[in-house]
């Protein structure tokens, strides 16, 4: 028996590593260091504010305490709700990044004590949910807590969203500090997915309610090899739309199959609807499984339903979610500004489904959406300190803070239901890895920041590093250095911004589509640039040293909103490079609202340093506008992003 599971391991592995080789794959987090300027600031905001302020809130709100009362490691109740679990996983995930970028020993050990609480709180067959441990039957208590037995009240207990979380806390982890602590607990739990749920008899058919564990089950077959998790992701998904499990939660809150996007099988699913965060974790995990499993039927419909997303439900901002009713896409073109939800999970949502669209497909267009999320919805959602946060992102305010309807206009530090701080709190620190990709002898440039990388192209170590200003300067200089002289192809994202083109489609686009060409030099001589699927390709034999400058021009662009977005008729908003840009009271007389913007009208940039973190500013007369991710650091006031074009 042994020799036949060694045989049937060793045909596994080579099957998958294949598979693996071939995608597009991300340059690990920890071999991308940042130096200084914007996103190493930030990192340090990450390090210093962000994630210890989570874990703060996580303790004195009871959440970690959970996982000890479920342990029997102390006395209590419950507290909180039944997600609260997926926050603290959130965290840790976070912490786990944290440590990649900057190791630091306390943080570590107190991951190892919050790790401890984990495994005393899960159960010996795996199971892991606090809230059932702790009250055991909840019979009746539908609304926030867990239903009768395990996994009865799928579609709002979050069972298995949390358990999700955990994963990819565990994988993080993992790659960090190489403890399979964490890990242990993530696969003991999966192995109990994997025996629970399936098309056999005695197992559960259920569709996940949050979506997230589909995710989460992908990243953790990549870790471990085992693709009995692959399978149930598989399933997780394949059964939308056609299990006749329906929780009582559909009927309690009167919300139709669409809010979970279970209406019809995946595979006919054509637009994006329901619940915007849930939607784009599937949406994300379709694209992850289609870098694995080739299939055409899903690859029809992820396309179809991204077309959707982008073209006709996306915000200037990349955030997604328009209606507070479910947290919901809305119609096509139905984009308010005063109103508008936006909700930060959602930006990271997007980011996450684009990268993963961008790793199946290898085109640049993914990481130009994910692009305009990151400098905008996403640290939209975030003070410039690091500390408080949005929950809704607003396309205008009028100052007060409103949040029942979606306009709140100040931060705060932490919300009963706290998803978007834990969802920012481990982003924030993964973005180095996001910056570049490799694919057998090509690598991919895909985010502008001053690093520095190690990374393997065609079985050669290559070190790139990048010194620039970005966002605020469109000159970036990258020196790559091969251990060897070597023959490879550089493939550098050229924004579409940079090209005339806010975003994909024709959601939103230049009043000017003019552009300067982008400039390139290899060793201070002029290449010309060859721009494939958004990729300037440059084929040649590196040598270390090797200095490629790149010249993206950044004119102040004014920008108009397809004529079907009611919300934006008669008006225009103003972007500079990547970043959106909005009025805030504070720099105009109290009043943002009311400032229209000509067709002739010329706007300057400045860099201010020692204002709101250190930012370019557009002026024009006496109008100022800031980049709308730094508004609401001053206090409560108007601001608006689309303006009435006089």
């Amino acid at each position: 028996m042994t020799k036949y599971l060694s045989l049937f391991l060793l045909i596994f592995f080579s099957q998958s590593l294949f598979a693996q080789g071939n995608r597009i794959s991300p340059v690990p987090l920890k071999n991308v260091k940042t130096h200084r300027g914007f996103w190493h600031t930030r990192l340090e905001s990450a390090q210093n504010v962000t994630v210890p302020h989570a874990l703060h809130q996580c303790e004195i709100t009871g959440r970690i305490d959970n996982f000890a009362i479920a342990g029997g490691l102390k006395k209590g109740e419950f507290q909180g709700v039944r997600f609260n679990d997926s926050d603290v996983f959130k965290v840790v995930e976070g912490a786990a990044y944290v440590l990649q970028n900057k190791y630091d020993p306390k943080l570590d050990h107190y991951l190892d004590s919050l790790i401890t609480l984990f495994a005393a709180a899960q159960e010996p067959d795996g199971y892991l949910y606090t809230v059932r441990t702790i009250n055991k039957d909840t019979t009746g208590s539908y609304d926030w807590i867990a239903g009768p037995y395990r996994y009865s009240f799928e579609n709002g207990s979050h069972e298995l969203y949390n358990v999700g979380h955990l994963y990819e806390a565990a994988v993080a982890h993992y790659e960090a500090t190489g403890k399979t602590t964490l890990l242990n607990i993530a696969t003991k739990n999966a192995d109990h997915l994997v025996k629970t749920f399936g098309p056999n008899p005695g197992q559960l058919v259920v569709v996940p309610g949050h979506e997230e564990i589909e995710i989460a089950l992908i990243r953790l077959y990549r870790t471990t090899g085992k693709k009995e998790y692959l399978d149930l992701s598989r399933f997780f998904i394949d059964m939308r739309g056609r299990s006749d499990k329906r929780s009582l939660y559909l009927d309690e809150h009167k919300l139709g199959p669409a809010y979970f996007q279970d209406q019809v099988p995946f595979v006919r699913q054509k637009e994006a609807v329901g619940h915007a965060v849930r939607a784009q974790y599937l949406y994300a995990a379709v694209a992850d499984m289609l870098t694995v499993q080739d299939d055409p039927k899903y690859d029809a419909a992820i396309q179809t339903i991204w077309n959707d997303a982008t073209a006709k439900k996306q915000y200037i901002t990349g955030g997604v979610g328009a209606r507070e009713d479910g947290e919901a896409f809305d119609q096509p073109y139905v984009l308010p500004n005063d109103n508008a939800y936006a909700e930060t999970c959602a930006a990271i949502a997007n980011m996450l489904w684009n990268h993963k669209m961008y790793l199946y497909t290898g085109e640049a267009k993914y990481m130009d959406v994910f692009e305009r999320v990151l400098y905008n919805g996403f640290l939209g959602g975030m003070s410039v300190k690091g500390d408080e946060f949005f929950y809704v992102n607003p396309m205008a305010s009028n100052g007060k803070n409103d949040f029942g309807k979606g306009s709140g206009a100040v931060r705060h530090e932490w919300f009963g239901t706290a998803c978007c701080p834990t969802n920012v709190s481990r982003f924030l620190p993964a973005v180095p890895g996001y910056m570049y990709a490799t694919q057998g002898n090509e690598l991919f440039v895909n985010l502008f920041a001053d690093n520095e990388a190690t990374l393997t192209v065609n079985d050669m170590v290559v070190k790139i590093s990048q010194q620039t200003n970005y966002p605020w300067e469109g000159n970036i200089k990258m020196t790559v250095s091969p251990e060897k002289t070597t023959n490879f192809l550089l493939s550098v994202r050229v924004p579409g911004w940079a090209n005339g083109e806010a975003i994909p489609g024709n959601l939103y686009y230049y009043q000017d589509k003019n552009s300067n060409p982008v400039l390139v030099t290899v060793n201070g001589k002029n290449v010309p640039a060859t721009i494939e699927k958004g990729y300037l390709k440059l084929a040649r034999t590196w040598k270390k040293g090797d200095v490629v400058t790149l010249s993206l021009d950044m004119p102040v662009r004014k920008v108009k909103a397809n004529e079907k977005v009611k919300a934006g008729k008669g008006k225009v908003a103003l972007e500079r490079g990547p970043i959106v840009y909005c009025a805030e009271g504070h720099d105009n007389s109290g009043k943002a609202l009311s400032i229209p913007v000509t067709s002739g009208q010329i706007f300057k940039s400045e860099y201010r340093q020692d204002f709101l973190g250190g930012v370019n500013v557009l002026t024009s007369g006496n109008v100022t506008l800031i980049p709308y991710y730094a508004w609401a650091n001053r206090g409560a006031n108007e601001m608006a992003i689309w303006f009435d074009q006089k």
